[in-house]
């Protein structure tokens, strides 16, 4: 019976509290209250965590659309992640488009030019795929968990703190409010001591704000003691940004590596496909003369960070078309190393120099090319003119 007593004086107690926060509350946002601010310092470090805490989560959010565009896997990941349980393994669209191609080569006939040269471009396609995998799997573990960590763990400490010092600030400003009360009513009878009744009353308002200022002064020291730990914590927010900025340095270095790779794996079948015969059979038995496409690309950095190729398109249209609506010829420096289809083409060694020239009626993919007495037609895009 001791204890149902205590428990019900306590949901009283509990009740009081909670209706004395709601009124104070109210009347402030009616103003009609007394409202305590907070320090400009605390309100700053409010400010910052709000701010840290809304563009972690957009940062967060976006990078897990560019690891995984797909927003039903997204869906699928995160509810087997809720139940802790493993994904199922399965192949990412690299990956998939790899094996079909390497299927279709195979289908086709590795023997012939295509389907050897579908099977090398899965090949490869399957190898972006994995470098795909790692780098999710980096970026989820050196980036996305630390944010995610601060969002699920250290945020939420900071709101239930905070949530406790708007309560401790409200309890404040109701004691404050009662003992502001008490005094008014406190001089009002001290105005109207006339007879012993209101002298009665006089000692009945003074013992009342006496209790309203010891209030005040409990609700003040459980207010500063809650904006202290608030402020502690808040103040991590700084550790917090160095910690996400060595996370996004990791996150630079898995994206650095990933298109570093990919680069590589592409430049390298390109070389593959470019040491094709560019003379094949088509589909209704004519020749097609038309080579392989090659595109100019700079030798890869040794810090990895490779950059992109650039082929200026209307400075090698120009010089072919100066040079096809003259009778001259110029230099020009092979870029691939080819090797001529039939007795009319000629063969090429990657870095010669060798002279080329147009002549009426040859197809806009070719040129006339000559080293010492060797003479033969040479693929345009295998060739870079010099001045």
């Amino acid at each position: 019976m001791n204890i149902m007593d205590f428990n019900m004086k306590k949901l009283a107690a509990d009740a009081g509290t909670f209706l004395s926060r709601a009124v104070q509350f109210t009347e402030e946002k009616l103003g009609q209250a007394e409202k305590t601010e907070l320090d400009a310092h605390l309100e700053n470090l409010l400010s910052k965590a709000e701010c840290t805490k809304l563009w972690t989560e957009k940062i967060m959010k976006q990078t897990e659309v560019l690891l995984q565009p797909n927003p039903n896997a997204r869906i699928e990941e995160f509810v087997y992640e809720k139940l802790d349980r493993k994904a199922p393994s399965r192949m990412n669209n690299p990956e998939l488009l790899g094996q079909y191609m390497i299927d279709a080569g195979n289908e086709f006939g590795p023997g012939t030019a295509y389907g050897n040269a579908l099977i090398k471009c899965g090949e490869t396609q399957k190898r972006i795929g994995a470098a795909d995998r790692e780098l999710i799997q980096t970026s989820a573990i050196n980036f996305l968990t630390p944010l995610r960590n601060f969002i699920e763990g250290d945020y939420k400490t900071i709101t239930k703190e905070r949530k406790l010092l708007q309560n401790k600030r409200l309890d404040l400003d109701a004691a404050k409010t009662r003992l502001k009360k008490a005094k008014v009513a406190e001089a009002r009878a001290a105005q109207l001591n006339t007879s012993q009744p209101e002298e009665n009353n006089i000692m009945i308002w003074a013992e009342e704000v006496t209790k309203s200022e010891q209030e005040v002064r409990i609700t003040q020291s459980e207010f500063d003691r809650q904006a202290e730990i608030t402020r502690l914590l808040l103040e991590g927010i700084s550790s917090t940004h160095a910690h996400h900025l060595r996370c996004l340095n990791d996150f630079v270095e898995a994206q650095m590596t990933y298109y570093a790779q990919c680069y590589q794996y592409m430049l390298d079948l390109q070389k593959q496909l470019g040491s094709f015969p560019s003379t094949f059979l088509s589909n209704n038995n004519q020749s097609s003369t038309t080579p392989v496409q090659s595109v100019s690309t700079p030798p890869v950095l040794a810090s990895a960070s490779a950059s992109l190729p650039s082929v200026s398109n209307s400075i090698v249209a120009s010089g072919l078309s100066e040079l096809r609506s003259s009778s001259g010829s110029r230099k020009a420096r092979v870029l691939y190393d080819y090797d001529a289809a039939n007795s009319s083409e000629l063969s090429l060694l990657a870095d010669e120099v060798i002279t080329v020239y147009s002549i009426p009626g040859m197809d806009s993919d070719w040129l006339m090319g000559e080293r010492g007495n060797q003479k033969g037609k040479v693929p345009i895009t295998y060739l870079e003119l010099l001045n």
